[in-house]
């Protein structure tokens, strides 16, 4: 999708509207530990809006900071949506459309998260490297629960709704993205 061929609002409106959902998604389902659907609509958004997921992203993470405050987690929050954002906005750019394949690389960034949350937590906030692999280890092992949930989550609702969704997403697409012009101004 090219920056040059949408008028700045439809943009705007776009990106904020990608933004607040996934805001909503995670709020929606914090009643249930570590359950989430942002991975989800993470993916989707890059998948279809390219760029514009990406950024979408990026401020649902400023979203986060307002809503939570400051902590460790931000590190972790700014590596991680933005690179899933990508990842998935490189696979449709590949034209992968196999459902399976989508699922299993979501699978595997979700394991990435609960790995680069234990890295950014031990080695970069604990602050000495000394017993680095056994800090990690208890770290890691300590959140396995709440990584599990994560991966069978992101492992069911990927097959079941990944594809299906993209195809809605596509399908506003065109209308939402088409650039209009008329002799007052841009539209």
């Amino acid at each position: 999708m090219n920056f040059k061929s949408i008028s700045a609002a439809k943009a705007a409106a776009l990106v904020g509207i990608c933004a607040a959902t996934l805001e909503c998604v995670k709020l929606a389902l914090t009643f249930i530990p570590n359950f989430e659907a942002v991975t989800l609509f993470t993916a989707l958004y890059g998948y279809v809006f390219g760029w514009f997921g990406v950024i979408s992203t990026i401020i649902f993470v400023f979203a986060e900071m307002l809503i939570y405050g400051i902590n460790t987690w931000v590190v972790l929050y700014f590596i991680y949506w933005p690179l899933v954002a990508v990842v998935f906005l490189l696979l449709a750019k590949m034209r992968v459309k196999n459902r399976w394949l989508l699922s299993a690389v979501a699978v595997l960034m979700t394991v990435f998260f609960g790995i680069l949350s234990a890295l950014i937590e031990v080695g970069l906030f604990l602050g000495s490297l000394d017993n680095f692999f056994y800090r990690f280890a208890v770290y890691y092992a300590r959140g396995i629960v709440f990584y599990i949930v994560q991966i069978v989550g992101n492992a069911v609702l990927f097959p079941l709704l990944f594809n299906y969704l993209a195809d809605k997403l596509v399908k506003i697409k065109p209308r939402m993205l088409k650039y209009t012009s008329n002799k007052e101004g841009d539209v």
